[in-house]
């Protein structure tokens, strides 16, 4: 992947500015810390989730409960087209696939969501987890040294109670989204929690970034209550075999408790 600007990128008013329907100009807040010309993971999968709520004739009394990526290559800064499509539908669950590229071209990032009908105050809810400090408890954390200005990391608002991403090891971090996803379009709960959970190997590194790799090149998240509030939290563990594959285990938060789970597989090798 390049790294030039890339077509259609500005700094904008958030992450992505729309276009039309299905298409959008990524900004440069989406840029990962890795390469100028890539997005960091979270904001094209909070991109998709976004589509697959909002295709139309979707069911309004559907909620989404798991959402897999699978990352196919870097998803690129620029013009990109999102799609979406129905696998199955049922009374009360069905199955949406979303994917994402740049224009005219096959897509680098896809998505399959699993909706389930909701039905507010049905059952007695039940609910167990441990109580994070609250994000006003704890101070803003930097993110570890990224070669420029703007970008994911200058983008989001992180505050650590556990850990950093300068220190290697399980880590536990409130995220607060500093712009829209979309410019001049409200944030959704939604959006808050998938930008924030493509984060997890990097909040709970366990190896020098400077001497090791370790990428994911999918995630997924499963939620059985969506976010309330500005902050999510993600409270993040990383396992390693000296074989080469890791996985990044993470529970997920919003201020009143926990709202589900969120896993990355990952590829790990010297640089």
């Amino acid at each position: 992947m390049g790294t030039g600007t890339g077509m259609g990128m500005g700094t904008g008013e958030g992450f992505f500015e729309r276009r039309d329907a299905g298409r959008f100009a990524a900004t440069e807040y989406t840029r990962g810390p890795w390469d100028a010309g890539s997005q960091h993971a979270g904001p094209p999968a909070a991109l998709l989730g976004r589509a697959v709520e909002e295709r139309p004739g979707a069911r309004t009394d559907m909620r989404i409960a798991r959402i897999t990526y699978e990352i196919l290559r870097p998803v690129p800064i620029g013009e990109l087209e999102v799609t979406t499509g129905v696998l199955r539908s049922g009374r009360s669950t069905e199955v949406v696939e979303a994917a994402i590229g740049p224009v005219g071209a096959a897509p680098v990032m896809l998505a399959r969501a699993l909706r389930i009908r909701v039905a507010e105050e049905s059952v007695p809810a039940v609910v167990s987890g441990p109580q994070l400090p609250a994000p006003g408890e704890v101070e803003v954390t930097p993110f570890f040294p990224v070669p420029w200005e703007t970008g994911y990391h200058s983008a989001m608002e992180t505050r650590f109670t556990e850990g950093a991403f300068v220190e290697p090891g399980p880590g536990t971090c409130w995220m607060r989204m500093k712009v829209p996803l979309i410019a001049g379009e409200e944030t959704r709960p939604l959006d808050r929690v998938l930008i924030a959970a493509d984060s997890g190997n990097g909040i709970s590194a366990v190896m020098d970034f400077g001497r090791y790799v370790f990428v994911n090149s999918d995630l997924t998240v499963h939620l059985h209550r969506h976010p309330v509030g500005e902050w999510a939290c993600v409270q993040a563990r990383t396992h390693v075999d000296a074989a080469g594959i890791g996985l990044a285990d993470a529970q997920l938060h919003d201020e009143k408790g926990p709202i589900g789970r969120s896993a990355q597989s990952l590829y790990v090798a010297p640089r």
